[in-house]
């Protein structure tokens, strides 16, 4: 079970980490680059992305549900927190931002859709839902390992 544990502290802490400094690191940057460098970058972002961020984010929550169902004892309100978090993290994903993803991978720098500015908008907002939801969960997986040891 420890190894377990420390996989899925591991690989949630990974995917915390990813969604940090995609919204607080990389977002913020975009922002201030011209429009055609700003488009370019978003597309070869989300294009990347797309296979990282998944071969992190399914490890993590296949690892959380794992402990969630086969440890006991302390820390069980906080395992569950966290894979509720995580729960939200994958709804805000999949209803949310990768669809948006989808769009933007076709863009092109040179011809961008006329509304290009609110669909970044609109996944920025969702993305703080999201990387908060990664970051929580990660907190949640640390809080019932700290119960758990006492």
């Amino acid at each position: 079970m420890a190894v377990l544990q420390a996989l899925t502290l591991i690989l949630a802490g990974l995917l915390a980490g990813e969604e940090f400094i995609v919204r607080y690191g990389v977002q913020p940057a975009l922002l201030r680059l011209d429009d055609r460098a700003h488009i370019q970058a978003r597309v070869a972002l989300v294009r990347r992305l797309r296979v990282v961020v998944p071969a992190i984010m399914l490890p993590a929550v296949a690892a959380a549900v794992a402990v969630l169902v086969l440890a006991d004892g302390p820390g069980a309100a906080w395992r569950w927190a966290g894979v509720a978090a995580l729960a939200a993290f994958l709804g805000f994903s999949f209803l949310g931002t990768v669809p948006i993803n989808m769009k933007v991978a076709g863009w092109d720098a040179d011809a961008p859709p006329a509304d290009w500015r609110a669909t970044v908008a609109r996944w920025q907002r969702l993305d703080v839902l999201r990387s908060s939801a990664a970051i929580v969960g990660f907190g949640c997986f640390v809080a019932a390992l700290a119960v758990q040891l006492g």
